[in-house]
């Protein structure tokens, strides 16, 4: 738990400490390089580890992740410049990347299949927490003791980690898979990363300019993908496992997975900026109203581990959460302006609650499908899976929020663009005089955009619904 703790809080640290960096070393351009660069390795790292893992062994190889991860932590706290801080986030996700899929594939491991459930529960409620505690502590750290400490906070924890670790069992060769180098398949693989994810990056800038270079590298994550195909069917080891991926459980599951990336993440980036906008609230009080729906992630992750665990049904509980989410959503987007606060903060209770049935129970499907050898590779393709979905759902809903307001009123999509170029839980100064005919629209906009997230849950449903594998 405690390197997944470790992951999961490095992505949202930084958030809150990006004005200082910026203020400090100036280039404020490239202050989003300090998130993006961090999020591209860790994608390409994700899958790496995990086949590494089936070969040399899950606890070495969590050792390894950990140990770039200190040693990077080191070099971004001491980085001199923004460039090199850059480069060492890029470094630091090298080795986030491996603790989220190891962490998982190491409850695989260790816990029998039926009570992998409620661990993948525990693992689920950590996460989400993490989510939550980043930007808090890095905000509070930055402002008192100085945005280095964000990073130096993560060393004693790493070593704690390190300690834990060696109480793994060793695990004897005959459970590994046999290991064959794949440069091929990792260029390909990295090519794809990185031009699909900055390709997506270039839709929160909103400038048209953007849009040949965007489409160009969309282009070029086009082509590196089908070679990527073309290189996996022909390798004897191949990186991306497409034979598990083929089996309709585990790409049903996988797609789920990105289908409920897409709608947690794009929500809880873009409901602070309702709140603010629309409601009102200032950046505390988002933050507090936000906490019901994390606590029920968490509580309903819980829940839902201990109902698979004592029940061995799987499909069952994901179906009627998203179900469920569905229509709230749906509800959502059609009455959220006739919602007072005291009735929002149960619904968004709920939808946590609801939201909670998804995250541990894909990965026992998926460690459950693929079979003890292959743990590493089917918690890697749920973690890339959930990755993708998460940026490609965000770039949706900014799209479409930003072409709503663009049609409808240029000054708003102006104020709505400069919202997201600060922190998730920080506004930018509106005119008073503008805020009600502004918020008026940007209202309108984020209907159309929870509806769009109301179509992540659903596409979600169905492949719940239609997954075969129903019991553990």
């Amino acid at each position: 738990m405690l390197p997944m703790f470790l992951a999961v809080m490095d992505q949202t640290i930084v958030a809150t400490a990006l004005p200082a960096i910026a203020a400090e070393m100036g280039q404020v351009e490239r202050s989003s390089w300090i998130v993006v660069s961090y999020l591209i390795a860790a994608t390409i790292a994700a899958p790496v580890y995990g086949r590494l893992g089936d070969s040399f062994g899950r606890r070495r190889m969590m050792f390894v992740a950990l140990s770039v991860f200190i040693v990077t932590s080191l070099l971004c706290a001491l980085a001199p410049s923004m460039t090199l801080l850059a480069i060492a986030r890029f470094l630091q996700g090298l080795g986030g990347g491996g603790l989220m899929t190891l962490s998982q594939a190491l409850i695989g491991e260790s816990i029998p299949p039926r009570e992998r459930a409620r661990y993948q529960g525990y693992l689920a409620a950590v996460a989400v927490t993490a989510n939550t505690f980043g930007p808090v502590v890095g905000g509070f750290l930055t402002e008192h003791f100085g945005w280095r400490s964000i990073f130096f906070v993560s060393v004693p924890i790493g070593m704690l980690a390190l300690a834990l670790a060696l109480r793994l069992p060793k695990r004897t060769m005959a459970e590994r898979l046999p290991w064959r180098a794949d440069p091929g398949g990792l260029l390909f693989f990295a090519v794809f990363v990185v031009t699909t994810l900055l390709a997506l990056e270039q839709v929160h800038h909103f400038d048209a300019s953007a849009i040949p270079r965007g489409l160009g590298l969309l282009f070029i994550g086009l082509i590196s993908f089908a070679l990527l195909i073309w290189q996996e069917k022909r390798a004897e080891s191949p990186l991306i496992p497409l034979g598990i991926l083929r089996m309709p459980a585990i790409w049903r599951s996988d797609a789920l997975a990105a289908c409920h990336g897409a709608a947690l993440v794009s929500l809880i980036t873009f409901l602070p900026v309702y709140l603010q906008v629309v409601r009102g609230a200032s950046p505390a009080q988002s933050g507090f109203l936000l906490m019901p729906l994390t606590v029920g992630i968490g509580v309903g992750s819980l829940i839902t581990g201990r109902l698979v665990s004592r029940t061995g049904r799987t499909t069952i509980f994901p179906v009627i959460g998203l179900a469920l989410m569905t229509l709230i959503f749906l509800f959502f987007a059609l009455f959220s302006g006739h919602l007072s606060t005291s009735v929002l903060m149960p619904i968004l209770l709920a939808s946590g609650l609801f939201m909670g049935t998804v995250m541990g129970v894909v990965q026992v499907m998926v460690q459950s499908t693929a079979g003890p050898q292959r743990l590493g590779e089917a918690a890697a393709s749920v973690q890339l899976s959930r990755s993708i979905g998460a940026a490609t759902g965000t770039a949706l809903v900014s799209t479409v929020l930003f072409t709503y307001l663009a049609i409808r009123n240029p000054d708003a999509a102006h104020v709505f663009s400069q919202m997201l170029q600060h922190a998730p839980h920080t506004t930018p100064p509106i005119n008073p005089e503008q805020r009600a005919l502004l918020q008026a629209d940007i209202a309108d906009a984020f209907r159309a955009a929870f509806l769009v997230i109301t179509g992540f849950t659903t596409c979600g449903f169905l492949l719940a619904l239609t997954n075969p594998l129903r019991r553990i």
